[in-house]
């Protein structure tokens, strides 16, 4: 990477600089976003030397910094590569100014560190950038309506400026940004559909697609099926695997991430990343199988960022807990105390597990493992083993109402599952845990699903009502943007 910005650097300037996305270029971004760095990095060189003043191998290295960040989230890495925006910028300055790519690639690299510094917890210049790259596209917009790679990070832009929460929205009226979930997600299948996967940023925007369709559409199978079309391969490609990791576990396939994560494990690099530790780990204690334990400590070993650390140690304690191991149970609980930070709703959520000194109820935290998982018939086994009226805890009790609800949803019984989830509204609405306030969120999606939008936007407001409670951001979050689906505010 110095070596290529070192070439870069030494150009001379007022040299017939130019954006020729040409066969090295291609491969370069192809190797990047399988995340094979070092392939990547050798088709750029070899494009510097047959092609010393193309900008557009300039742009594309950018990929690495971006990939290698948002992956690791390394903070000493993050120190050693930050420059390299500023310089890259500055080389792209000198690109043909008429070309559609000059800000179409400057809207690039300010995205990639927009994301790079929201993980890096930098709110500030997240949002510089992102106003930066929003603006650059909306200019290219203006100036070249027929470019079709517009599409690509606006279309992305539009969804998230159209997902924010509606305490932020002054802000970015005051950026001068608007946005919609539905039109911009609408770009990006528009582009999907025409490209494929041998042009220019078709990878990404497969990526943002999904993400955007999974996570701010709601549409869980359908982006499913896309993972295992055809269309999507994880053979020897890392960056794919980590999303359809991401998604899996998200989706209650726990057997389908462990599965991925295997089939990719001998490919290069991959112990070069340690969130796939953590995955694996994610995916087995679901299971209630203590075997996550080895891969949550080479998590812990080999990860040099401060996220995650706390929940990894929770989680192990955990998996000792309800496998009657209360020793090494405890000794991770402490841990969790000792190490990492409280920046992410996570690791806040095992610091507020360690500063309480009490454990849940066994079978309660068995069945929520399980349902995370997809093992529906064995949490409902446990769960028809307990009697509500044996919980004493009132937020035991809501719990076990949210989790009863949770599994008849996922087996699609949704007048039963509405009725659990507002027992534990009315169980748990005046406490501070998460549970009425996520059953209100769970019987809004699922009066999503029956397609009764004013009953689910009811939901989702009373959602956003319930008092001060865990995981508070996430929750209002994906209340909002259940809102935002329906046209309400």
């Amino acid at each position: 990477m110095l070596l290529l910005l070192a070439v870069c650097g030494s150009r001379a300037s007022g040299a017939g600089y130019v954006f020729d996305y040409d066969a090295n270029c291609n491969k370069a971004y192809q190797e990047y976003l399988a995340m094979h760095l070092v392939e990547g990095r050798l088709h750029l060189l070899n494009e510097i030397t047959v092609n010393p003043y193309n900008l557009m191998g300039t742009y594309i290295a950018d990929y690495e910094d971006c990939i290698v960040l948002l992956l690791n989230c390394d903070k000493e890495e993050y120190k050693r590569r930050q420059s390299h925006m500023d310089q890259r910028l500055e080389l792209l300055e000198k690109g043909d100014h008429n070309s559609p790519w000059y800000r179409f690639c400057k809207a690039g690299v300010y995205l990639h560190w927009a994301m790079i510094n929201m993980r890096m917890g930098d709110m500030y210049h997240q949002a510089v950038y992102f106003r930066k790259s929003f603006m650059l596209l909306k200019e290219n917009n203006k100036l070249f309506p027929a470019f079709e790679y517009n599409s690509v990070f606006g279309g992305l832009q539009e969804a998230v400026a159209g997902s924010l929460p509606s305490n932020y929205k002054w802000l970015a009226a005051l950026f001068g940004i608007k946005g919609s979930i539905k039109k911009g997600t609408e770009k990006l299948a528009g582009f999907v559909s025409t490209h494929n996967a041998g042009q220019p940023m078709y990878a990404e925007t497969v990526l943002y697609y999904l993400f955007t369709r999974f996570y701010l559409l709601a549409e869980q199978k359908e982006v499913w099926d896309f993972l295992n079309s055809p269309r999507f391969s994880t053979h020897d490609n890392l960056l794919n695997t980590f999303v359809k990791a991401t998604l899996a576990l998200d989706y209650r396939k726990a057997d389908a991430a462990i599965e991925t994560l295997q089939q990719t494990s001998g490919v290069a690099d991959y112990n070069r990343y340690p969130v796939f530790e953590y995955q694996m780990g994610m995916a087995l204690l679901t299971r209630c199988d203590t075997g996550c334990v080895h891969y949550f400590g080479q998590y812990l070993a080999r990860n040099k960022s401060d996220l995650f650390v706390k929940d990894a140690w929770q989680k192990m304690a955990f998996a000792w807990y309800v496998n009657g191991n209360t020793a090494k149970a405890e000794y991770c609980r402490r841990e969790a105390g000792n190490h990492g930070s409280t920046r992410i709703d996570a690791d806040k959520q095992a610091e507020k597990f360690v500063e309480s000194n009490v454990w849940p109820n066994k079978s309660l935290l068995q069945a929520r493992l399980l349902i995370e998982g997809g093992y529906y018939a064995r949490a409902m086994a446990l769960l028809n083993g307990l009697s509500v009226n044996q919980l004493s805890n009132p937020a035991d009790k809501a719990e076990y109402y949210f989790r009863l609800g949770r599994v008849y949803e996922e087996t699609s019984d949704y007048n039963k599952a509405v009725g659990q989830y507002q027992n534990a509204i009315n169980t748990g609405k005046e406490r501070h845990e998460q549970f009425a306030a996520r059953a209100a969120l769970q019987k809004g999606r699922v009066f999503e699903k029956q397609g009764k939008p004013q009953q689910a936007i009811a939901s989702y407001r009373e959602c956003l009502d319930m008092p001060e409670h865990d995981f508070q951001n996430s929750i209002d979050n994906q209340a909002k943007a259940g809102l935002n689906r329906l046209g309400a505010k």
